[in-house]
């Protein structure tokens, strides 16, 4: 009988894993949660440590706090320059797509990177008061990380082209509407809906389970394939070194400031 693998020491999510159900909680809920390249990496390891639980079925995904998570670390795009790895928002989307099933837990902001973060998971459950916008075009930059392949794949392009091109903040009823959500459901009933949905799919056989997730995985990404978004970091970078981009940057940020 081998030994259950131990848990990485993290400093901005934390995870468990216990038989067959296992949780990633995105942890600074004093700053919402917000996803610096750190974080992005520490994401990308717990997956992989997941992915060595042979047991595992189902996998939570949440944020503490008020907040699902606000979004990239606004300090990438107003610091003087620029993360030096290009790739690692890309490898964190790809390693989220792990064996388990994967339930995100949404309230509160959803944004940007973390609507990524959200879009990358299987289910998705919301409280009714969540609310979610991907501001990147206003801050200069196309959406990375693999975000345009994931948005397609979950509510079609032409509504995509008009959430990122626009960046209107959305709530959960638009969400449900579009597809990305499974449900939406009353803040105070979150976590008992979130919880009855992880009992049902831990009563379901293993290899049954996590072979559909597999399939389903393997006709979608025949169709709209995530892993040919490696070269959408060529214009994130290209985006921070915009002087237009970086102006609408400074406005966005000083918006948000008032």
């Amino acid at each position: 009988m081998t030994s259950a693998p131990q848990a990485p020491s993290f400093d901005t999510i934390a995870v468990t894993a216990d038989g067959p159900r296992g949780s990633l909680v995105l942890d600074r809920p004093d700053k919402l949660n917000p996803l610096s390249t750190h974080t992005l990496k520490e994401i990308e390891l717990a997956a992989r440590w997941f992915d060595e639980h042979v047991d595992l079925k189902v996998v939570v995904v949440s944020g503490a706090g008020r907040a699902f998570s606000a979004g990239a670390d606004l300090s990438s795009f107003t610091g003087p320059g620029v993360p030096e790895d290009r790739q690692q928002g890309w490898r964190m989307g790809r390693a989220l797509e792990m064996r388990a099933v994967t339930v995100a837990r949404l309230h509160g902001w959803c944004v940007g990177g973390g609507l990524i973060v959200a879009a990358g998971c299987d289910l998705r459950i919301a409280a009714r008061s969540a609310r979610f916008s991907i501001p990147e075009v206003d801050l200069g930059i196309p959406l990375a990380w693999g975000g345009i392949p994931r948005l397609v794949r979950e509510i079609g392009p032409a509504l995509t082209k008009e959430l990122v091109m626009t960046c209107r903040p959305f709530d959960a009823d638009e969400a449900l509407r579009a597809g990305f959500l499974n449900r939406v459901v009353a803040d105070e009933q979150l976590d008992t809906e979130v919880e009855a949905l992880v009992q049902t799919l831990l009563a379901k056989p293993k290899l049954a389970l996590l072979e559909t997730k597999a399939h389903v995985n393997a006709v979608t990404e025949s169709m709209v394939g995530t892993g040919r978004s490696w070269a959408d970091a060529d214009g994130l970078f290209a985006g921070l070194r915009d002087a237009e981009g970086q102006e609408s940057a400074r406005a966005y940020v000083e918006r948000l400031r008032r």
